[in-house]
């Protein structure tokens, strides 16, 4: 018997044990089995004298969470489908097109540069810096403040809630002691 033999015998009651307290059981199982299969993969490149126990715990989390984040992204079956959303009229579209291009326009030029080169012409971020002589955080930054900018153009605030509190008022003026300086 091999040491990964040995090391699912002796702890693949405490890997289940993770998985079903995170699971139910079917996928508990299945979980189980993918932190075996993981762990005979990366078993060769693991360091000596790592504790076993630990890290196949530390695997079987890790492939719990995995499947927990497949479950949130799998469609849910539905009786009927919901109608499509009807199609905005094309002269909106075109005056939303408008808008935009005016408030890109409107942009800083190295936020502009950096914007287009970047969400329009599909640059990545150091290309967008080698084309323009900026550093690559530069670049990044000159996007992220136009898109930003952008945001608070075009996106209407939301409406203030009736929970909201209400804007604080301004401080009351100082009253001028009788007597004092003035």
């Amino acid at each position: 018997m091999g040491p990964f033999d040995r090391a699912v015998e002796q702890h693949g009651v405490t890997v289940l044990r993770v998985c079903r307290a995170l699971l139910p059981p079917a996928d508990a199982d299945d979980a189980w089995s993918e932190t075996f299969l993981a762990a005979l993969v990366a078993w060769p490149g693991l360091p000596p004298g790592t504790n076993a126990e630990a890290w196949l715990v530390t695997v079987a989390r890790r492939k719990a969470l995995d499947v927990l984040r497949g479950q949130a992204r799998r469609a849910l079956p539905v009786e009927t489908l919901p109608e499509p959303p009807a199609p905005r009229p094309f002269d909106e579209v075109l005056a939303r097109d408008d808008e935009l291009r005016e408030a890109v326009r409107g942009l800083p030029h190295r936020q502009r540069v950096a914007v287009v080169g970047h969400h329009l012409a599909g640059l990545s971020h150091r290309e967008v810096a080698e084309a323009t002589g900026v550093s690559h955080d530069a670049a990044r930054r000159a996007a992220s403040d136009g898109v930003a900018a952008l945001r608070t153009a075009l996106v209407p605030p939301p409406p203030a809630l009736a929970s909201d509190p209400p804007p604080a008022l301004p401080p009351a003026p100082r009253r001028r002691r009788p007597g004092g300086p003035s």
